[in-house]
């Protein structure tokens, strides 16, 4: 660096956008305290005018909570910032310290071993010197498939590695790169002439091969689908021939590429893995002993580098004298490129991602360049940074172990903290220096590696604990995160107009669904223990914003799914009974309630439409996430208590990354396909029966009764709801294709849905 006072990143705090945010949350807390002022006046009413208590209370209870759940989310919206890194700012090569990849990986079947290896590949070629780069892959289920994949992609490195480098190739995962179109050529790297077109169909040649040669082995390969959970360790350096770990890493060295290891741990019945978090703890003792590098990159196997500079971008901020010290991880936004223009199953997360569209890509599988930038999290980032979001970081290793280390520790106390590997204490030792620039590349002994990746070897010990990526909860990333904040550590958001990481999304309302609901049970885990964010955060955090905004990651599921179960079944079941819960149109506190709704919609329509998005978007959004909470978060939060209680042991389920092509064909039309479990579908399609049938009701007693100024809000939610989900009423009435709503189903929510009634009737009446 020439100066080494000239900034390497520049933060900048969002003046104006903060300051609507702010004025937003002042006007709408104070019509909230009418309308809770309004709720309470009901028990000052006199006996004769009281409405039915059970439902007044159940409503009052519903409003409240979804009042508290936006309180704790305006958090994100305080003190937004963004920020600009500047890598030619960087020292030179030699002075950049190494970087260990964890790329993990848990079912061949569901996770396609040629994406996996998209992911390696992309990694490997990084714009970062490859003596300082070491690759791990993590396979959980100890597949073959995987390990010869992983053999197939380092044959196959030898000429996309070179050609990434010879021609600044942005898009280092050979999949994506050759899907683009001939006029994205220059964005992703090559000069346009006859030679790089010459040598870019020639690897393209190479690339075809080395996916057709995965495909059968994948094809006639052991799966080993009966031992996922019943496997020894394997831990392999890759490496062209058959050879010992200290030839493979001499050869490595030799050829000038990363170094590039296969990691499978031991697994029995009878002992608990710990999900992904068991696995990247397992990686970290295992590069500890090979590599040992002071930055961890983790990544999804389906999330590759779209972008070689990602690291020198992440070294900006490890490298800054300023926050070195106290900066755990450098998190980048989680972005997709396969979403549809539609989007109906919000699989970019717009409240927590924005899209911005670029006409001149085609990227992947679909006519559309989606790039998704984190909007929450750049106010995560303005409160002390956010949290570890599963993928697309760069962490500190001594952040993970940092409260059990001391370079003159007790050798007894540091096998009691991290186990009895006296080759993983011994690297433990230099961690402690953050700032060392040499590559440390061990000659580990094989049975020291099969140790370290023994299912036994955490027992008695700290791991998962107070070391390495934290258990207790399917949502590691989260839990770890939360805990690194509570001990001082700070981290920052790191959001380029280029997407530097870029996976795939769900595409089906099943796998939606289903991810929801494991996303929803390992956050409720964390907030029924005694890590509450609320209780616990407080006392650790430096700001109790930042507190509130873990508290809202792990509260959401919960609040949700009461609140909304509340406002989609007390107010139908009282205007069925002609028991009015809301002041009539005359009343002045209707315009409390008018307000309301219309200060918190048209405010996430204006976010959304300021994040690039339509007024279609928005009304999606809206859609989910009736669907989600009654669904998903509901699931979510009855397995995590069912958990707590001893009732069910956890459980983890990949997402399912194989298209179906007729899905995939319904979802890039936006018409939803309801190919899912009757546990989905049965609440939603019974609820909207229920607000249809109160709508009809409804209109009726407006019409003959007259009582449309006493019921408008009961009659309004219900309609909201209808047109809101009008794809359930098409589903279950119009449509006769594959994906509709089946008879069958559309009868036994319907039964629910008189069930519904006639308890209500008599609970209300």
């Amino acid at each position: 660096m020439e100066n080494s006072k000239v900034p390497l990143h520049l933060c900048h705090v969002h003046k104006l956008s903060n300051f609507i945010n702010r004025t937003h949350i002042l006007v709408h807390s104070i019509a909230l305290v009418f309308l809770i002022s309004y709720r309470a006046s009901f028990f000052f009413q006199h006996p004769k005018t009281k409405a039915t208590t059970l439902p007044w209370l159940l409503v009052f209870a519903s409003e409240v909570l979804l009042a508290f759940e936006w309180l704790l989310s305006q958090s994100y919206r305080w003190r937004t910032v963004s920020r600009t890194v500047f890598p030619e700012r960087l020292p030179e090569d030699d002075k950049l310290p190494p970087i260990d990849v964890f790329i993990c990986t848990a079912d061949p079947e569901k996770e396609p071993t040629v994406g996996v290896m998209n992911t390696v590949l992309s990694a490997m070629a990084m714009d970062y010197p490859p003596e300082k780069l070491h690759v791990y892959l993590s396979d959980d289920a100890g597949a073959a498939v995987t390990l010869n994949g992983m053999r197939e992609a380092w044959r196959f490195a030898k000429w996309w590695l070179p050609f990434c480098k010879r021609y600044g190739i942005k898009c280092t995962a050979p999949e994506a790169y050759f899907s683009a179109g001939e006029d994205d050529g220059d964005e992703n790297g090559g000069f346009g002439g006859s030679e790089f077109v010459q040598e870019k169909e020639h690897i393209k040649e190479k690339y075809e091969a080395f996916k057709k040669s995965v495909t059968e082995n994948a094809r006639i390969g052991d799966t080993r689908s009966n031992s996922r959970r019943d496997h020894s360790a394997v831990i392999e350096v890759i490496q062209e021939t058959s050879s010992d770990n200290v030839d493979a890493i001499q050869a490595n060295e030799a050829k000038n590429k990363p170094l590039l290891i296969y990691v499978s741990r031991e697994k029995r019945p009878s002992q608990p893995h710990h999900f992904k978090a068991g696995a990247l703890n397992v990686l970290l003792r295992e590069s500890g002993v090979i590599s040992n590098s002071p930055y961890i990159l983790g990544l999804d196997c389906d999330m590759h580098c779209h972008d070689a500079s990602s690291a020198r971008q992440a070294m900006c901020f490890h490298l800054d004298p300023k926050i070195s010290h106290s900066l755990a991880f450098v998190q980048f936004p989680q972005k997709f490129c396969n979403i549809s223009n539609n989007d109906i199953y919000d699989s970019q997360l717009r409240s927590t991602f924005k899209v911005h569209k670029n006409s001149r890509t085609k990227l992947c599988i679909n006519q559309l360049y989606v790039i998704c930038t984190n909007v929450l999290w750049k106010g995560y980032d303005g409160l002390g940074g956010p949290c570890v979001s599963g993928t697309g970081y760069y962490i500190k290793r001594v952040s993970l172990c940092e409260s059990s280390i001391s370079e003159a520790g007790d050798a007894m106390k540091l096998r009691q903290c991290f186990g009895p590997s006296n080759e993983f204490i011994k690297s433990l030792r230099q961690i402690n220096k953050p700032d060392r620039m040499f590559v440390q590349r061990n000659n580990a002994q094989p049975n020291e590696t099969q140790l370290l990746a023994s299912c036994a070897y955490e027992d008695g010990t700290k791991w998962g604990k107070e070391v390495g990526f934290l258990y207790g909860s399917v949502v590691e990333d989260y839990f770890t995160g939360f805990h690194l904040h509570c001990k001082g550590w700070i981290s920052v958001y790191c959001d380029p107009k280029r997407p530097q990481f870029l996976g795939s999304g769900t595409t089906n309302l099943d796998d939606f669904l289903v991810q929801g609901t494991r996303w929803s049970s390992g956050l409720v885990d964390v907030a029924i223990s005694k890590f509450n964010p609320l209780i616990y955060g407080p006392f650790k955090m430096p700001t109790f914003l930042h507190s509130m905004c873990y508290a809202e990651l792990a509260l959401f599921p919960i609040f949700y799914f009461l609140s909304l179960w509340g406002f989609a079944t007390i107010p139908q079941l009282c205007l069925l009974n002609g028991i009015p819960l809301y002041p009539q149109v005359s009343n002045t506190y209707f315009i409390v309630f008018a307000f309301i709704f219309l200060s918190s919609h048209s405010k996430h329509l204006y976010e959304v439409l300021a994040t690039g998005s339509t007024f279609r978007h928005w009304v999606n959004e809206q859609r989910i996430w009736m669907m989600k909470s009654i669904t998903s978060h509901l699931y979510g939060s009855v397995d995590a208590f069912m958990k707590k209680l001893g009732i069910r042991e956890a459980s983890f389920f990949p997402t399912n990354k194989v298209d179906d092509v007729e899905q995939l064909k319904r979802y890039n039309m936006g018409v939803f396909d309801f190919q899912t479990s009757l546990l989905f579908l049965v609440p939603m399609v019974a609820l909207i029966i229920l607000n249809m049938a109160s709508f009809a009701v409804g209109i009726a007693r407006g019409i003959f009764v007259g009582e449309l100024d006493k019921m408008f809000i009961q009659v309004f939610i219900p309609f909201y709801v209808i047109v809101m989900n009008y794809p359930i009423i098409e589903g279950m009435l119009i449509r006769k294709d594959k994906g509709s709503i089946p008879l069958s189903v559309t009868l036994v929510s319907a039964l629910v849905s008189l069930i519904f009634y006639f308890f209500g009737s008599i609970i209300f009446m």
